[in-house]
């Protein structure tokens, strides 16, 4: 991720919506759609243009990390009101429930792998009739 630097003396809402975009290293209409799903603020414009603060930053950056785990956004949504209380019972039961969830999505990437070794094993070159990947794709 990409550092941000700001301006102190802009203030703390002194982020344009590029700038959020920049430190959080998404696009301008990933902020938007966070702000759609009410996972981020949308400031009052001032002047015509929205300011974004630090806290917004942080947001932001929690919302990506917890994507990056594999957290859903409603799961993420659920998160961020957790982070602003102690609910670490909670936290702990949605990490669980993430973990139960990856494992099975690796169990069923390994089965596709090992199908996928075997179909290449089988369709070796210089083996006659056709050739097993293709066949096993065709319904």
């Amino acid at each position: 991720m990409r550092l941000l630097s700001v301006d102190r003396s802009k203030g703390a809402g002194a982020l344009t919506i590029g700038e959020l975009a920049a430190a959080g290293d998404v696009g301008v209409e990933t902020i938007r759609f966070y702000q759609r799903r009410d996972l981020l603020r949308t400031p009052a414009s001032g002047g015509g243009i929205r300011h974004y603060g630090r806290d917004d930053v942080r947001r932001l950056r929690f919302i990506r990390q917890a994507q990056a785990a594999g957290f859903t956004l409603e799961e993420i949504r659920e998160l961020l009101e957790l982070d602003a209380g102690e609910d670490r019972s909670r936290a702990r039961e949605l990490a669980k429930t993430r973990i139960k969830a990856l494992d099975a999505k690796i169990a069923d990437l390994q089965r596709a792998q090992d199908a996928l070794r075997r179909l290449a094993r089988e369709c070796a070159e210089g083996s006659a009739g056709p050739c097993p990947i293709l066949s096993s794709f065709d319904v």
